[in-house]
């Protein structure tokens, strides 16, 4: 169904290619959603987000300086240098040359420009919205646990079978079994000499999954039995811990104050949009 925005003709098309950009990201936020409400519920919020975007264009036009045409020239070459396929650019912007994309620039900076004079007058955040936000948001400063961890690696791949490998590690468990020192241990059979298989200190998300599932769960100065990720097999050790640790204020006041910026940012510009919806004339033709 077409909308009719202050008199401006809003295909159904339009909402559809909302609706689509939207469902990725929308499907996995509301996966427990029954179907058919959460089909309804994103076609309104489509709506309601093609709708937004016309007004805050209608806006624009209406009352927007008219942008230089030597900034626009400028912003569209530096866009033709990212792309290797000039229709691959075109294609993006759903044009068919560069005055249509020129067009399409010229009305963001306007809508830009327009933001940027409804917040030019917003109050800096006071040490009180700070220290409030710090208090409610202490998880979020938090640092990662950190382990230092070397291995002994040996790979399965196109040159070592999984049986060759597996007898090689072996091989290297029972000399510290027997009491060998893992690093003389490391630099005689891993397949990463470098350093003597220290990796250093790590973080959770940095390597994949099965090894951070062994090292994170060993204690300082325990070895691990063998065991098998992606890459072949491992045996490990962990010399050091460090526990996550919540940042001060002191260190993270300037990442708050740009938080509080944006969201009274966002709060001025939602509640700019609100009154132009208010006034607006919508209909379904």
């Amino acid at each position: 169904m077409a909308l009719l925005v202050n008199g401006e003709k809003i295909e159904d098309a339009v909402i559809q290619q909302e609706v689509e950009r939207l469902r990725p990201d929308y499907e996995k936020a509301f996966a427990d959603m029954d179907p058919k409400e959460r089909e309804a519920q994103l076609l309104d919020w489509s709506r309601e987000n093609v709708i937004e975007r016309v007004l805050i264009n209608q806006e624009a036009k209406r009352h927007g300086d008219k942008v230089p045409e030597s900034e626009i020239e400028s912003i569209l070459t530096r866009l033709k240098e990212q792309y290797e396929d000039q229709k691959e650019l075109y294609k993006d912007f759903n044009a068919e040359d560069d005055e249509k994309i020129k067009e399409f620039l010229e009305l963001q900076m306007r809508v830009e420009r327009k933001f940027d004079e409804l917040c030019k007058d917003l109050p800096k955040p006071s040490q009180a919205d700070i220290e409030r936000y710090y208090e409610e948001n202490k998880e979020q400063f938090k640092t990662d646990e950190q382990v230092r961890v070397a291995h002994i690696i040996k790979h399965v791949d196109w040159q070592t079978d999984e049986a060759t490998a597996l007898e090689a590690i072996k091989k290297a468990q029972n000399e510290l079994k027997n009491g060998a020192v893992f690093e003389l241990v490391v630099d005689k059979y891993t397949d990463c000499p470098d350093k003597g298989g220290d990796l250093g200190y790590i973080v959770k998300g940095q390597m994949v999954e099965e090894f951070e599932d062994v090292v994170f769960n060993l204690s300082t100065g325990q070895v691990s039995d063998i065991f098998r990720t992606r890459f072949g097999f491992h045996i490990a050790k962990i010399y050091d811990r460090k526990p996550g640790i919540i940042s001060g204020l002191k260190e993270v006041k300037s990442q708050i104050e740009d938080e509080l910026e944006e969201q009274m940012r966002e709060e001025a510009i939602n509640a700019f949009i609100d009154q132009l919806k208010s006034k607006a004339k919508i209909e379904e033709i």
